[in-house]
């Protein structure tokens, strides 16, 4: 009779984790590419800085420019697009109990769904544009439940595989 090894359930735990932030990218990417005016104004507020303090020493980092808000909200959805694609063929390569090339997949996609959302979102749009100075067009609580949920699956993603056992003659 067949049981479950620990290693099969750290690979099932990898896949559906992974599937998961898979799932969460490529449904933001949709959304941002289907109602693309929505969250258009958010980048364009927040590179604005037009709802902060508008503290003289900070408003020279302001981006007032359409053509230059345009052009990195559309950079941030084809990096949105591309790291959805990423987790989705780790999630797939897990499934098929690829161990290496899976891990290094995800392990990809997983990274750049931090980096976007860590130094993009939290570094970039929270501290040089004072995203945190803004009531209306503030994502820093959203942008850490994705950056921490997406560390938490990269840490399972790199627990290393137990070994099989032999059994004992």
């Amino acid at each position: 009779m067949a049981t479950s090894t620990p290693r099969g359930t750290l690979s099932l735990a990898a896949t559906l984790l992974t599937a998961s932030v898979a799932l969460y990218m490529a449904l933001v990417a949709f959304g941002n590419i289907t109602d693309f005016g929505t969250n258009q104004q958010f980048v364009r507020h927040v590179l604005a800085m037009d709802t902060t303090f508008k503290d003289e020493d900070l408003m020279w980092r302001a981006v007032t420019s359409r053509g230059l808000q345009d052009a990195a909200y559309v950079a941030i959805i084809v990096w949105e697009t591309v790291a959805a694609l990423v987790l989705i063929y780790g999630s797939w390569l897990w499934a098929r109990r690829e161990d290496p090339r899976a891990r290094r997949m995800s392990t990809y996609g997983l990274l750049m769904v931090m980096l976007l959302f860590g130094a993009g979102f939290i570094g970039i749009g929270g501290e040089w544009f004072s995203m945190w100075q803004s009531e209306d067009w503030n994502g820093l609580d959203a942008a850490t439940r994705v950056f921490l949920f997406s560390g938490v699956v990269l840490i399972v993603n790199q627990l290393p595989a137990p070994r099989a056992q032999t059994p004992a003659s």
